[in-house]
């Protein structure tokens, strides 16, 4: 590979991880209350509330359903709205925050399922409110398990950011459509697929370390 290559190689990994990153962060930023609302409003949970948990689990499930091409399409005229492009890095942010946000919801709401019932007994019996039990009991006892959930839901956003390259998204996947598919280098092909794989490796590694680390 020339020279250019490499380092057009190298910026598209910086790309790539400034999509993932960036993404996720909002991702969680959104999805984490909208996931805490779902586990909280269930039946038989501290705030039931059968609409709130319907609307809420409709929408949520109405945007996992939507294959990640087809929502980076639709959210074209959204994108060009907050970033005033749909193309490029940047914007690219914006749609895989969108695709990630009911993904981080069900894994936060699965999280916090895992915590024992009688931890919430305990603290109800303390006389804690709800909220407090959430944010005090709840929410901490599912460290580990959030956590773990994290590595898998930054590693699904690091596989969506390839896919962005379809509609001129920057990052690996960008350079392996221009120049691995339509200029049939397959040498970049596979060198970026193969940096992807190793990214995904180590981002779920780093999360199952920390997650011990905390279970500890």
């Amino acid at each position: 590979m020339s020279a250019y290559i490499i380092e057009t190689i190298q910026r598209g990994i910086l790309e790539t991880l400034e999509m993932t990153f960036c993404a996720s962060l909002l991702a969680y930023i959104f999805g984490l209350p909208i996931g805490v609302a779902l586990y909280a409003t269930a039946k038989g949970r501290l705030l039931e509330n059968r609409l709130v948990q319907l609307v809420l689990g409709t929408l949520v499930n109405i945007c996992r359903s939507l294959p990640f091409l087809i929502l980076l399409v639709l959210l074209i005229p959204f994108t060009r709205l907050v970033t005033g492009s749909s193309i490029g890095t940047v914007a690219s942010i914006v749609p895989l925050t969108v695709g990630a946000i009911p993904i981080v919801a069900r894994m936060v709401e699965s999280s916090l399922c895992e915590v024992q019932p009688g931890i919430i007994e305990a603290a109800s019996a303390m006389g804690a409110s709800p909220i407090y039990i959430i944010l005090h009991f709840i929410l901490p006892e599912a460290t580990p398990s959030l956590l773990l959930g994290a590595a898998i839901n930054i590693a699904t956003v690091l596989g969506y950011s390839a896919m962005a390259g379809v509609i001129g998204g920057g990052g690996l996947g960008a350079i392996a459509l221009q120049y691995g598919y339509y200029r049939y280098q397959k040498d970049v092909l596979w060198t970026t697929v193969a940096i992807l794989v190793i990214m995904v490796m180590l981002i779920q590694e780093i999360g199952g370390l920390i997650a011990k680390k905390v279970r500890k």
